[in-house]
């Protein structure tokens, strides 16, 4: 029983003494979990099991590391580049066992950003989720630069027509205006507005698309696998492997896509953990498997900066234009379905900020028919659009890199605070040997950013900057912990929105 008298968190959260204790002002657990799926207007659809939980993962995740960016890592580590891929798999998985814990004992739509706000405050969680905005927002433009380099090998191998530089490279790459990037985010963007089971659905086939494609190249690269290829594995020694591995770990950072969706499963406490794991499993299986074939296909000093890498291996083996074209169209539906997902998780991210009151509330506004932030969708796709179409891949892919190491870092921290201040809350997975491997997945995401180059720091840092001047001027004030909107009466509809789940 609640009692609906009393001050908002008067219990858990004295009035802050200062400016100080405002910043350290956290969010009650059961206040998190009785606001899933509420929104300014309508509340989001719980329609989503573990078979689409996990595919959204997948499709977040698989295509971005090995369609896209394959081509500059090679180049930093030689043959070694598979060691690349099980060095940023292994950070990948010590923070997806905490990801998975935090998810199944909190399972909102904010994701990490939700999980340091209960844990470590609300100026941590401030910057966990501009962190993500970062992690998600540029990703999307990242790959959605990509899918423009497959689309051309398509047309080309197809109707022998490609679209011409100036309309298919951002400036600095030799073009003025990347058209297909933003192209491939709208047509994500209207895929989205129809509703979560609906984009849910297109997603799951193009996965299939897509693990289907990394398959056929598996079976076709081999023949033209030669063991020479790896005769000086490590020519750049392990600084080029811990170089690539922090240039490849954007490829991982999709499996933490399905713990957005976390108001729109429908058992998520259960299903969210399997559909971390199990996704993460899968992709650096094939990643590492498809990045072996590639180095042994294709001497390691020939490959190049482009970002059709794989098609043109497969042209290369074979001699016929034909398997390369095919290729690149399972890649094209790939990174589609890459923009799709990791898209949907941004839109997500910033509906859990809103709501909150640290961004502005049109963010939070649910479409009451489809169930979907319609006004967030269309805002986030078209910025994401317009950045995709006017910057360089290599520069988006770093700093998305830096993002969200930054933020898998904090979930590492969060789980063993959590551990701490609620050793009884129900926890439907566990990381085991905490808080050891909590300790080790912190230290590896630490690792792999001190691998960045600087410019990718000073990046970083001037968006630190641009984002704490936003919360002091916006979300420190109009916070809902700030006004006191949140509070015991949110908490007190947690059992009837759970009762109705059942």
């Amino acid at each position: 029983m609640h009692d609906h008298g009393a001050p908002p968190q008067s219990r858990s959260h004295p009035p802050a003494a200062g400016p100080g204790a405002r910043l350290m002002r956290r969010k009650p657990v059961e206040v998190l979990v009785a606001e899933g799926g509420r929104g300014e207007g309508g509340s989001l659809h719980r329609s989503l099991g573990l078979w689409q939980l996990t595919m959204i993962s997948i499709g977040a995740t698989l295509g971005t590391g090995i369609f896209v960016v394959l081509g500059e890592a090679v180049p930093k580590a030689g043959p070694a580049v598979t060691v690349s891929f099980v060095i940023a798999g292994l950070t990948a998985l010590f923070s997806a066992l905490s990801y998975a814990e935090l998810a199944g004992t909190i399972p909102v739509a904010g994701s990490s950003y939700s999980y340091t706000y209960a844990t470590m405050g609300e100026l941590i969680a401030w910057i966990c989720g501009w962190c993500l905005v970062l992690e998600y927002g540029v990703s999307v433009a990242a790959v959605a630069v990509g899918w423009g380099e497959y689309l051309n090998e398509l047309l080309d191998g197809t109707i022998g027509v490609t679209i011409p530089d100036a309309l298919s490279a951002p400036p600095g790459d030799g073009g003025i205006f990347n058209l297909p990037a933003l192209i491939v985010v709208l047509l994500a963007m209207a895929f989205l507005l129809g509703g979560a089971r609906e984009s849910a659905r297109a997603n799951t086939v193009m996965v299939v698309v897509k693990i289907a494609a990394l398959l056929l190249f598996c079976v076709i690269g081999v023949q033209g696998f030669r063991s020479g290829n790896y005769a000086h594995f490590m020519p750049l020694g392990m600084a080029g492997v811990s170089a690539a591995g922090a240039t490849l770990f954007f490829s991982y950072i999709g499996f933490d896509a399905a713990s957005t969706a976390g108001e729109e499963a429908r058992n998520a406490q259960r299903d969210l953990p399997r559909a971390i794991m199990l996704s993460l499993i899968i992709v650096t299986a094939l990643y590492v498997l498809v990045a072996a074939v590639a180095v042994g296909a294709l001497p390691w000093r020939e490959f190049t900066d482009s970002e059709a890498a794989l098609a043109g291996i497969m042209k290369d083996v074979t001699g016929d234009a034909f398997w390369g074209t095919l290729l690149a169209a399972g890649a094209v539906v790939a990174i589609a379905s890459v923009v799709l997902t990791v898209l949907y998780g941004q839109t997500r991210i910033l509906f859990a900020m809103s709501r909150d009151g640290l961004v502005p509330k049109v963010f939070s506004r649910v479409h009451p028919k489809s169930g979907t932030p319609r006004v967030n969708t269309v805002i986030v796709s078209v910025f994401c659009g317009v950045l995709a179409a006017a910057i360089p891949l290599g520069q988006l892919a770093d700093a998305t890199s830096i993002g969200t190491l930054f933020a898998f870092a904090l979930v590492n921290v969060a789980v063993v605070v959590l551990r701490r201040t609620q050793p009884g809350m129900p926890r439907t997975f566990r990381v085991p040997l905490s808080p050891l491997m909590p300790a080790l997945g912190f230290g590896f995401c630490v690792w792999m950013m001190g691998s960045l180059s600087i410019v990718t720091w000073v990046v970083f840092g001037a968006w630190m900057a641009v984002g704490l001047v936003f919360y002091f001027s916006y979300g420190y004030r109009r916070s809902r912990l700030a006004t006191g909107a949140t509070g015991a009466t949110d908490a007190s509809t947690a059992a009837g929105a759970n009762s109705e789940e059942k």
